[in-house]
């Protein structure tokens, strides 16, 4: 089998990871869907070029900004990297926090629903005549999806309120009937909500001291501009309001930043909790539970014993 391993941001799954990577011959598939783009470093958290070099990683630095990039590509790409790296005898590890990468690689692409131009064009007008409609609607159709989509995600809260539309059902309750791929056994790496706060509020001052205002800054110099979903995301589109003077102070943009990532990892969070450890092959570790070596053999056991169940080792 092949290991998953999941966690919100801030948690410490990219140390850990590494630091086991030195012990273990193990490859790190990287399951970011913001690491992916060139020149955004600081903003998504990249690994540095040490640690880089530390374990081998893929999936990061592969489109510029301004390119698209979905679902269906990163499944072909990721997996076609997966099999190489078990035809040289290594162990590949899927590592990150985006859950709609780890739902896809488990469930497949989801495509049991058609598309409708009439209802998204219904939609995003009634959108633009009553602002947040969309949210509103989607808050009332489908709670799950309200909880784990950004706010700014349009595209995706549109897809969930027209499979909505066109079926009667969710997203998530049509997905229970899609065939699981019994290959992959996901770790949830977990900590208590208070130290993972303090962990991201410390992580994006770290974020600012390294020069993320100077790095938003220069993609904007670069073209890159704000309407990209890339300079969406969160770090960069609260800096690039800041840069636009949309905020009375540097203080009141550092706390907003902090407050958005920290409902981004409840997001994740939420995330993780759907999958039920009776459906799917599921392992959790807290933590805020163990002490750093204690972390670092958990981890490293389980990597082990998921491979074991396969020819990988």
């Amino acid at each position: 089998m092949i290991p998953i391993v999941f966690a919100p941001t801030g948690t410490g799954k990219s140390d850990l990871i590494i630091s086991i990577a030195e012990s273990l011959p193990i490859e790190i598939i990287s399951m970011d869907s913001m690491q992916i783009y060139r020149k955004m470093n600081i903003g998504t958290a990249k690994p540095s070029p040490s640690e880089m070099k530390a374990a081998v990683h893929h999936m990061i630095d592969i489109v510029n900004p301004d390119e698209e990039y979905d679902v269906y590509r990163y499944l072909k790409e990721s997996s076609e990297i997966e099999n190489d790296i078990i035809l040289r005898g290594k162990i590949p590890v899927y590592v990150g926090g985006t859950g709609l990468y780890m739902e896809t690689l488990i469930y497949g692409i989801f495509d049991g629903i058609g598309k409708d131009d009439s209802i998204r064009d219904g939609l995003l007008k009634k959108e633009e005549n009553e602002p947040g409609f969309l949210l509103k609607k989607l808050s009332e159709v489908d709670p799950l999806s309200y909880e784990r989509l950004h706010p700014n995600d349009t595209k995706r809260i549109v897809r969930a309120l027209e499979v909505y539309e066109l079926s009667g059902n969710t997203i998530g309750e049509i997905g229970k009937h899609r065939e699981k791929n019994e290959k992959y056994s996901i770790v949830f790496l977990e900590r208590n909500r208070e130290e993972l706060y303090k962990r991201i509020n410390s992580r994006v001052d770290s974020m600012l001291e390294k020069g993320l205002v100077e790095e938003t800054r220069e993609l904007l110099n670069m073209g890159y501009d704000e309407g990209l979903q890339s300079m969406k995301a969160i770090g960069y589109r609260e800096t690039i309001s800041f840069l636009k003077n949309r905020f009375e102070n540097f203080e009141k943009y550092s706390d907003t930043l902090k407050k958005n990532t920290r409902h981004y990892a409840k997001r994740q969070i939420i995330w993780g909790r759907r999958y039920k450890e009776n459906e799917l092959n599921i392992n959790r570790i807290n933590l805020s539970e163990l002490s750093k070596e204690e972390q670092f053999m958990r981890l490293k056991d389980m990597i082990i014993d998921i491979n074991k169940k396969s020819a990988f080792l």
